[in-house]
């Protein structure tokens, strides 16, 4: 028991440390700020996915309401409408601007994938053909799977195959799911490093359960103290989508810490043990030499 007491503080320790010299905070500022460029760009590139299907037609705006509702909890309408009339306006953009929404959309995967992969230390990048092809299926089976997974539960409920209490259930339960298995997916693929599979699970629960807290606490603090509101008027939901962003982003980092730390096994001994438990124990250890 002691044994395991003693790596599992080695193990904090280390993570402590990893997370203090990769400066996750001011990375995660950056991160959130080119998602804000490439929001609009993602956004487009996901309906445009969605509208070469025919099953999911009408189901778009289903889409929408899903992830504003689990995933961007304190958006507000004045976000949803200025997202809505930015991605109408793409339809009628040349080809010129066509590409520039593209390559924006691209920066913001490629920013993903540098980070990350700074995380695992990997020195060796990807071959420019195999990024691409890996963004772009990112880009078009992330939006199809979460279209598959609507229509099923509609046509479920449609159907009354089973009881809406048990549809209601799955909605609930699904947020979480695509989570998880976003955030598996993301700490496995990006990396251009083998990741082990239940290293990856273990860091993929951690953000999910702290990007479920966050959702909540987050709407909670918006709707009991809105501050942004008072001072920034019609435009609060700018500075407060961006602080959810820069949330969202520190999340994934931090479980992209906790992930890459597991397979360090051999470094965790290696930091110095400044924490107050592990004094403790070396004091209590000279005590009983003596």
């Amino acid at each position: 028991m002691e044994r395991k007491i003693s790596i599992a503080i080695h193990y904090f320790l280390h993570l402590k440390n990893r997370v203090i010299r990769d400066r996750l905070t001011v990375n995660a500022g950056y991160m959130a700020y080119i998602t804000l460029l490439s929001l609009v760009p993602l956004l487009t590139v996901v309906v445009t996915a969605l509208s070469k299907f025919p099953v999911f037609e009408g189901i778009s705006h289903q889409i929408q309401e899903f992830v504003f509702e689990h995933f961007m909890p304190a958006a507000g309408d004045a976000v949803k409408e200025a997202l809505n009339t930015f991605i109408a306006n793409t339809s009628s953009m040349s080809a010129v601007g066509g590409g520039f929404v593209f390559i924006t959309a691209m920066l913001l995967i490629s920013t993903i994938d540098k980070n990350l992969n700074f995380i695992w230390r990997v020195k060796h990048k990807r071959r420019m053909v195999y990024s691409f092809s890996m963004y772009w299926m990112v880009l078009t089976l992330g939006p199809i799977f979460i279209g598959s997974s609507l229509a099923l539960s509609s046509y479920i409920t449609s159907e009354q195959i089973v009881s809406k209490e048990v549809v209601s259930g799955i909605y609930r339960i699904l947020p979480v799911l695509f989570s998880i298995l976003a955030f598996i997916g993301l700490y496995m693929l990006v990396p251009n490093i083998k990741v082990k599979v239940h290293h990856a699970i273990i860091g993929a629960i951690v953000s999910g359960i702290l990007f479920e807290l966050s959702k909540k606490g987050f709407a909670m603090y918006i709707t009991a103290f809105p501050s942004y509101q008072l001072i920034y008027g019609a435009l609060a939901a700018i500075p407060i989508l961006f602080v959810w962003i820069y949330l969202c982003w520190f999340i994934v980092l931090v479980g992209a810490e906790v992930t890459a730390s597991l397979g360090e096994r051999e470094e965790w001994y290696n930091d110095e043990p400044y924490h107050p438990i592990v004094k403790l124990k070396e004091r209590f250890k000279k005590r009983n030499d003596s």
